[in-house]
Order: structure tokens, then sequence, then C-alpha cells
């Protein structure tokens, strides 16, 4: 059975085993698909999109160029970025019904993230055109919606969860300008974000845009392998990031920060870590085996962001776990390197989104790698996902009558 990139073709491991499988819960071993997308060595701490470095990315680029390249493949021109931003800005308006009646529909104290499921899944009822996905423009009409929209969504989703008004998109500001507008503004004639906490939610964007085959990446693209519309595959993915060991890790090292409380308790919750009695949250990851390339980016923005917010009380203690993390053999050896959840969270939380809204601003990053990788696989052409199982249940057994057990 040959190797090929760094995997063995299922088609021959069929023809040489025929009727063995290989078991691999988690699929850590094993590769769903064949993606032009995203490299990511975890090994090397490398993450590249398209073939270009995040950090060359996170410093030069904007998300919406970075959303245009994992789309199309290529940077685009000026003339091509131009055309993208024009078409993703006057696209941010949804149906008045999804604002009277829809989000009218929650309960008063509903998750913001339970809301932006719904509601994604909602648009495929506004755009029934959206299932004819064998048509490539179609498909990116779709998919200009939906990048377009998630902000909307989500600022909807916080209003309504505070009970405070919808504010209308404002086409005269930038993506990220826009979404802190709809979820900041109260009764200004314009809202003029800060142009540091702008840029800084800008760069987590592109650092959240895509990360290869993660669980909810692998669910768009199952939902999608059945030829679902982008809208439920979305919503898909979207219930997937929801879970708390994926997208809910930024909060979970805000819930730690707290526990611990002061600077003075950090050795002992060190010494509960290693005896295991707790976790170190925002350390490790599933794919790095060293530092997380992204967290070196967060931790430079979160000084930015910093600045102009006043020092968080909790970054203290976040550096010196970071310190210790880097330096103690005992982390070290089991690769527990700051990932970029670690320092998320704290930025976040600085600008004042709450805790609640921190899965969310990781949606509307990965939105634009959900739908390059939904789109890669329509173009692939793949087969309806059907993974096998080792059944290890009972034989055959004999029917008995209810009147006899």
């Amino acid at each position: 059975m040959p190797i090929t990139d760094g995997g063995v073709d299922a088609t021959a491991w069929r023809k040489n085993l025929p009727g063995i499988w290989f078991l691999d819960p988690g699929f850590s071993v094993t590769a769903s698909t064949e993606s032009s997308i995203t490299e990511l060595d975890g090994g090397n701490g490398i993450l590249r999109y398209r073939g270009y470095p995040i950090e060359q990315l996170a410093e030069q680029s904007t998300f919406l160029e970075v959303s245009y390249l994992l789309l199309n493949g290529e940077l685009p021109s000026a003339a091509e970025y131009d055309q993208w931003v024009y078409d993703v800005t006057h696209h941010t308006f949804i149906h008045e019904n999804m604002r009277k009646r829809f989000y009218e529909g929650f309960h008063y104290d509903a998750h913001p993230m339970g809301m932006l499921v719904s509601a994604i899944a909602a648009l495929s009822t506004f755009y029934p055109e959206a299932k004819d996905i064998t048509d490539r423009e179609n498909r990116f009409i779709q998919i200009n919606r939906l990048v377009s929209k998630v902000p909307t969504l989500a600022a909807m989703a916080y209003r309504a969860s505070i009970g405070m008004p919808f504010v209308y998109p404002d086409n005269s500001l930038s993506y990220t300008e826009n979404f802190l507008s709809m979820m900041w503004r109260v009764a200004e004639p314009q809202y003029d974000a800060d142009p540091v906490l702008a840029k800084a939610l800008d760069v987590l964007l592109i650092l959240h845009a895509d990360h290869e085959q993660n669980c909810s990446t692998t669910a768009m693209r199952v939902v999608g392998s059945s030829h679902a519309d982008p809208y439920s595959a979305a919503a898909g993915a979207t219930a997937a990031l929801y879970g708390p060991r994926h997208g809910g890790a930024n909060e979970a090292v805000i819930h730690m920060l707290r526990e611990i409380g002061s600077y003075d308790n950090i050795p002992s919750f060190i010494e509960s870590v290693k005896n295991g009695e707790g976790r170190l949250m925002g350390f490790g990851h599933r794919v790095y085996k060293a530092y997380d390339p992204r967290a070196r980016i967060v931790k430079a923005q979160a000084d930015e962001v910093f600045k102009v917010t006043g020092r968080n009380p909790l970054l203290d203690i976040a550096l010196k776990l970071e310190e210790i993390a880097l330096e103690d053999d005992y982390f070290k050896s089991r690769n527990l390197y700051p990932n970029v959840d670690f320092y998320t969270g704290l930025i976040y939380q600085a600008m004042n989104f709450p805790m609640d809204m921190f899965t969310v601003l990781f949606a509307i990053g990965r939105m634009p790698g959900w739908l390059s990788h939904w789109n890669e696989a329509i173009e692939q052409d793949v087969r309806i996902s059907r993974p096998r199982q080792v059944y290890v249940g009972e034989g055959e057994r004999k029917y008995v009558p209810l009147s006899d057990r």
C-alpha cells in the first residue's frame, strides 16, 4: 500500500484488507479528505492559509482579504478586492421578518449562540435557490450572503439577549467597525469604533478564519456531503462550535483565571494541576506540539488593546502562568504551550464582550473557512459521508414475547 503525501489511500486498504476497518475514534490518525485550503504542521508550529504564513496575513492583510483568499485560492487584485468588499458590505441587511418575528420568538435570556445557530438555519428558507449547489455562481452568491449577514445575525442575537433595540448595518463602515456599531450603538447618529479595537478584532477574525479539519469544519463537510444548502451546513458547523470542547475554550480560560483569583494563589494552582486535581485551560492543543503560532499574534494584540481599554486585572495571572508553563519541565514534556484561546478571552473581555458572545465571535471568524471547505467538497464531488463502525454488541438472539419476559 503506497504512502502518498503522508497518507495511505483507503482504496488500497480495501483491496488488500477487505472487510477490515481502521478503528480510530475521534479521527486522530484518519484523513477524511484532501484539501488545498489550510496547511497545519503542529509539530513545528506552522499554520498557512493557501500557502501564506498566518504571521504575514495577520500583520499585513485584512479579514475580508483573507476570506477572499480562502474562498478563491489566491489573493485578490485591487479591483477584485474592492468589488468583494462592496459586495459584502451591501449584503449585510436581513429580511425584516427575521428581525420582527424570528428573534422575538426566543426567550428573554436565550443564549446568543443558540439564537445564531437557529438564525443561520432559517436563512435557507429565505433563499430557496441556495439548494441549487451545482451552479458555481449561485454557490458564491450564497457564500457572499453568509459572510455578509453573520455579523448582523450575531449582533442581533446579542441585542435580543439584553432587550436592546436592533441596530441596522451601516454601509459606510468597515466589516469590523460595522459589527461593533451594531453591538454597541445606542443613540448616537454614527458609532465611531476605536481603530485599535477594530483592528484587533479584525486580526482575531483572521486567526480564527480556518484551522484545517477541526470538529466544526468536519461537520460542515459531512452535512454538505448530503448536498444540503450552505445555510443548513453552516448551521450544523455552528452547532458543533457551540460545544464547550470546541468553541468554549477561551471562556474556560476566563473562568480559570477568576478561580485562581490572585497572583499569590498561582503556585498552589500549579501544584493542583500537576497532581491531577485541575486543568490548565488555554494550554496545549490537539494538533500543536509546539507553541501555537496564533498565540504570539494574539498576545501582541492584547498589548495594543490594553493600552486603550486599561490593563485587565487577570492579565498578570495569565502572564505568570505562561512563564511557568514555558519553563517547567512538567508542562514542556507534555507540550502544554499557550494556544490561541489563552489570550483571546482577555481581549474580548477588555472590549466589553460578555462571555456568552465569545463563541459567537469565533463563528463570525470561522465562517469563510467553513464555506471554503464546503465549496471545495462540492467541487471535489465527494461521496456522502458514511464512516464504518466496529460492531461490539450482541450476536443474533431469538425474540422473546412480552408475556414471557
